[in-house]
């Protein structure tokens, strides 16, 4: 069995984000003028909130209860192309969700190009959404962008995965349930992330 590092992806541990942080300093600004008779009860709200806050999680928008379950289908239409993921059927396929405005997605693009060089038997798609048509488009001529790759101006297809902040990556297996959600840039071509695709 392969294992892959916790931090890759996001059903593991969420992290805690800034509003964790600004409603326990809120928490701990009251107790400078609640009388001490309280500051027990006080303590124990905190308590609650903290464990509260990591279990709902800051993990921008991660839904874990995706893993192992039918991935959504959609259609997109642009223009003269369409892609409908159901097309892909019986393949394992990297569906990342990208904006030509973030930076860590174009981090991450020669390493996804270069995964699906490495391995022509999985899909490798791009959806780009939240975006302008003509940026997209000139984009893609800018930065070399030599892999399967589509708009969607309706931004249903990222909404029905629960995704609003790119980059973000789900692995969906020959039988079309999600397996992983990357939240971030990630380097495709690392043993790790290979060796899990090789095994699914």
């Amino acid at each position: 069995m392969v294992k892959i590092s916790a931090h890759l992806y996001a059903n593991s541990a969420p992290t805690m984000s800034t509003p964790y942080y600004r409603n326990v300093r809120w928490f701990q600004n009251l107790s400078t003028w609640m009388p001490h008779a309280f500051r027990p009860f006080l303590a124990g709200s905190v308590g609650c909130a903290v464990m509260l806050l990591a279990a709902t999680g800051c993990d921008r928008g991660s839904h874990p209860g995706q893993v192992s379950k039918p991935a959504p289908n959609f259609t997109i239409v642009d223009g003269s192309k369409s892609i409908h993921l159901s097309d892909y059927h019986g393949k394992i396929v990297v569906l990342n969700f990208w904006a030509s405005w973030c930076a860590p997605c174009l981090e991450e693009f020669p390493s996804l190009i270069e995964l699906q060089k490495q391995m022509p038997q999985i899909v490798v798609l791009g959806v780009d959404f939240d975006d302008d048509p003509s940026a997209y488009r000139q984009y893609l001529i800018d930065n070399h962008i030599d892999m399967l790759t589509i708009h969607d101006e309706s931004q249903q297809s990222n909404l029905a995965f629960g995704t609003t902040r790119p980059p973000e990556t789900y692995i969906i297996d020959g039988q079309g349930k999600i397996r992983r959600k990357f939240i971030g840039a990630q380097d495709w071509t690392s043993s790790e992330i290979v060796n899990y695709l090789k095994n699914l």
